[in-house]
C-alpha cells in the first residue's frame, strides 16, 4: 500500500517558506518610503505615483547577479549579494535620469534555507535604504529538481521616475562633449564566469586564499559590493547629456549606447591606473588587453558625458561621496563607435 504523500515529500517545505517570511518582514519594512502603500505580505506591491511632476515617465529595469552568486554560495557569504543586485539596477535607470521609487526581487533555491534568505534579503533591504527604494514585494520558490543545493537564482525589479522633458540619452550629446569616468569598486556583477574561471582553474585560489597584491580573500575581493552612483550623481542630473553604465560589453560595448549614430567616443585608457584585481586577473588567464576591456569594467563603473566646462562639477560630486571620478575622453564626428587609445 503507498504511503501518504505531502508537500514536503516532494521537496517542498511550506514550513520553512513560512518562518523565511517572518524573518524579512522587518527588512522589508525597514525600505518604505512616503510613497509605499500597503503591507507586507499582500498579493501586491502598492506605491503612489509622485506628486508634482508635469509628465512623468516610469523607467523600469530587471535585471540578476550573473555568476557573481556563486562565489557567494561558495564563500557562504549571503549578505551582499543583495545589496549588489539593487545597486545594479538604480544604475541602469539612472542612466535615463530617472531615481528610483520601488523594487521588487525574486529567489528561488532547490532547498529554501530560512537564514539564506534573511541574509539575501538584508542585502536587498540595504540597497534599498542606501538608494532610497521602497522594497515592495517579491517571491521567495523552492524548486526541487531545478536548482541543486546549495545553489539558488537572484534576480530584481526596478521601476523609477523621470521628467519626460529630463529624460537623458544619445539625442542630447553633441560634439566636444566630454567623457567623465567613476570609478568602479571592483567587478561589480559582470565578468564573474570568465574571472571564476581564472582565479579558480588557472590560478588555483580558494575562496578563502588571499588574493594577490590585495589585503584581502579572494571572496572579500569578488564580493565587493556593486557601487551606486546615485547619490554622487543626483545632484549633478540637470549637468548630463547621457550616461553609460559599464555592465557585460565594457567599456566599448556599453559607451556605444550613450552616442547618437554620427557621433564617436574617444577614451583616454591612460588616463588612470587600472585597479589590482583586473591586472591579477588578466595575468593569470593572460587574457588580452582588448578582450578585458570587453569582459570587465577595468575600474569604471559609469562614464557621463557632459558639455565641455561641466566636468569638473561632475567630478566634484562624485568626490564628495568618496568616489574617484577624471575626464577620460571626448565625443568626436563619426559613426557611433568607441575607440579606446
Amino acid at each position: 500500500m503507498s504511503v501518504p504523500l505531502d508537500y514536503r515529500d516532494a521537496g517542498v517545505d511550506i514550513d520553512a517558506a513560512d518562518a523565511a517570511k517572518q524573518r524579512i518582514k522587518a527588512l522589508v519594512e525597514s525600505t518604505f518610503t512616503a510613497g509605499a502603500r500597503g503591507k507586507f505580505g499582500g498579493f501586491g506591491g502598492q506605491f503612489r505615483v509622485p506628486q508634482g511632476m508635469r509628465a512623468p515617465v516610469l523607467v523600469s529595469s530587471a535585471d540578476g547577479v550573473g555568476t557573481k552568486i556563486k562565489v557567494a554560495i561558495e564563500a557562504n557569504r549571503h549578505d551582499t549579494i543583495g545589496h549588489d543586485l539593487v545597486n545594479h539596477c538604480v544604475n541602469d535607470i539612472l542612466v535615463q535620469g530617472a531615481l528610483p521609487l520601488f523594487f521588487l526581487d525574486y529567489v528561488a533555491f532547490g532547498v529554501l534555507v530560512p537564514d539564506v534568505v534573511e541574509s539575501v534579503v538584508r542585502g536587498v533591504a540595504a540597497g534599498c535604504r542606501e538608494n532610497k527604494c521602497a522594497l515592495v514585494g517579491g517571491e521567495t520558490a523552492e524548486m526541487p529538481g531545478v536548482y541543486t543545493p546549495p545553489d539558488y537564482d537572484l534576480a530584481g525589479f526596478i521601476v523609477g521616475c523621470v521628467e519626460e522633458t529630463e529624460v537623458l540619452g544619445p539625442e542630447r550629446v553633441k560634439v566636444g562633449d566630454r567623457l567623465v569616468a567613476l570609478a568602479s569598486s571592483g567587478l561589480h556583477t559582470n565578468g564573474y564566469s570568465l574571472a571564476r574561471r581564472i582565479a579558480f582553474d588557472r590560478m588555483r585560489l580558494t575562496v578563502h586564499d588571499r588574493f594577490p597584491g590585495e589585503d584581502g580573500s579572494v571572496a572579500d575581493v569578488l564580493l565587493r559590493v556593486h557601487r551606486s552612483y546615485r547619490a554622487a550623481l543626483e545632484p549633478v542630473l540637470h549637468l548630463v547629456h547621457a550616461m553609460a553604465h559599464i555592465t557585460g560589453g565594457g567599456l566599448p560595448g556599453n559607451v556605444g549606447r550613450a552616442l547618437p549614430p554620427t557621433m564617436d567616443a574617444l577614451i583616454r585608457t591612460d588616463s588612470w591606473t587600472v585597479p589590482n584585481v583586473f591586472e591579477m586577473l588578466a595575468r593569470g588567464g593572460q587574457v588580452p588587453r582588448a578582450e578585458m576591456f570587453r569582459a570587465f569594467n577595468m575600474g569604471v563603473g559609469m562614464v557621463v558625458l557632459v558639455a565641455p566646462g561641466a566636468q569638473a562639477d561632475v567630478i566634484a560630486a562624485a568626490r564628495a561621496c568618496s568616489i574617484d571620478a577624471w575626464d577620460c575622453g571626448e565625443v568626436r564626428p563619426g559613426a557611433g563607435q568607441v575607440t579606446l587609445t
